[in-house]
């Protein structure tokens, strides 16, 4: 996700000022237009929930001010330990959207939610929605960004610029015109998704598109882990071998970490005063 700041405008500015508004931080009257006191009204938020106040809405502070009430079993502390190279802050503001997702999707016990933390550690492994970056698995040498992307079918893909458009986003890099419309409408955003593919990264649409594309495999995904088979587990989310390795370690420390009863519970917000 962008990070927003000073002389930053549009819809994601407008966002960030209403949800500042309703959580009682003023972030004064220019609607969309990231002033100084946006930007004042950022830091006291950041300051409220124990974030350093830089000012600067990235990642964690649009996730600290979207996150949803969840209580759990699966603690921070575990997950961070399945996750040795992430800073905790992360996993602190990202998690509860995860559990959220899964629980809402029925997919609230221990494998299912095992898989889906190892995905991340396999995928997006700082535990932020994120985009895919250029390489060589994507990009012609001297191509344009994601150009390896653009014609292909089986992603849906109807050439220039959809391999830019429709990169991988999220915290299971969804990549495709096909699986963004495939997905959206899923997760009842309908075509949303594919006119605003940036929705990818939000803390609460990443986390439900992981949910769906889980649910979407979840019978083949159980069957594999019923056989302790974890590289067919990886395979069937991600078609080969990428991340297996962190993939295969943080299942293995989630298995021994995890309680064997995961419970997620979930509360509706409190209205702000």
């Amino acid at each position: 996700m962008a990070l927003l700041k000073v002389g930053d405008s549009g819809e994601a500015v407008a966002a960030l000022q209403q949800r500042l508004r309703k959580l009682g931080f003023d972030p004064g009257a220019a609607h969309g237009e990231f002033t100084a006191a946006t930007e004042a009204a950022v830091r006291a938020f950041q300051s409220s929930v124990g974030l350093a106040p830089d000012g600067v809405a990235g990642p964690n502070t649009i996730a600290a001010l979207q996150r949803p009430n969840v209580s759990s079993n699966v603690k921070l502390e575990m997950v961070a330990q399945m996750f040795p190279n992430t800073p905790p802050v992360n996993i602190q503001f990202h998690l509860p959207f995860v559990l959220k997702a899964l629980f809402d999707a029925d997919l609230a016990d221990k494998n299912m939610v095992l898989m889906a933390l190892a995905t991340i550690r396999a995928e997006t492994e700082p535990f932020q929605p994120m985009d895919e970056q250029v390489s060589a698995h994507n990009t012609s040498p001297e191509g344009p960004p994601f150009d390896k992307y653009d014609n292909r079918a089986e992603l849906g893909n109807l050439g220039p610029p959809d391999g830019a458009l429709f990169k991988g986003r999220g915290f299971v890099q969804l990549t495709g015109r096909g699986n963004y419309e495939q997905f959206g409408h899923a997760i009842f955003l309908g075509d949303r998704l594919v006119h605003n593919p940036e929705l990818a990264n939000d803390p609460d649409v990443a986390a439900r598109i992981l949910a769906a594309y889980l649910g979407n495999r979840e019978a083949r995904i159980r069957s594999a882990l019923a056989f302790a088979n974890l590289d067919q587990a990886r395979q069937l989310v991600n078609g080969g071998t990428h991340g297996l390795e962190g993939f295969r370690d943080a299942f293995q420390r989630g298995e021994v970490l995890l309680p064997d009863s995961v419970k997620i519970e979930t509360e509706p917000k409190a209205s702000a005063s």
